[in-house]
């Protein structure tokens, strides 16, 4: 089953179970996903589904840090519920541990990059989570530390 059938699925048990932020979230989610399908002009594979996943998670995370600043909690605490349903159809993400484990070892097959070089670097470490959910971010502060370190 698809993520698309998926998330089809729990919207209408959502919709029998009454589940208001659900109900809204996973509408939110199809109609992301229908509207990059109609965009591609064709169905969406698994890969493209997670970028979508993933690119309205990163819109979440953005919009709590201005409901933050904006002291507005109520509406920073909706969107990390949001966050938190959309993420149950995503793969585990990749811990902090992991990541510097595998930006230690980019840096060491490389030889010495220097800072000049840290595009190189994220582009090798970023492969090697090739369909595992990474956040960049961390990506980019473990290789600038590692970087800066040397």
């Amino acid at each position: 089953m698809s993520l698309t059938e998926q998330v089809q699925k729990d919207l209408v048990d959502a919709l029998r179970k009454q589940e208001e932020l659900r109900l809204s979230t996973l509408r939110m989610v199809k109609t992301a996903l229908k509207n990059k399908e109609i965009d591609k002009r064709s169905a969406l594979n698994e890969k493209e589904e997670l970028q979508v996943f993933s690119t309205l998670i990163k819109q979440r995370k953005d919009s709590i840090e201005a409901f933050e600043k904006g002291n507005r909690p109520e509406l920073a605490r909706k969107e990390a519920e949001e966050i938190a349903i959309i993420e149950a159809y995503l793969p585990k993400a990749v811990g902090e541990q992991e990541v510097v484990t595998a930006v230690k070892a980019t840096i060491a097959e490389m030889g010495s990059p220097t800072m000049k070089d840290m595009g190189t670097v994220m582009k090798n470490v970023m492969a090697k989570f090739a369909g595992a959910r990474v956040d960049g971010k961390l990506v980019s502060e473990a290789v600038k530390k590692e970087l800066s370190g040397r």
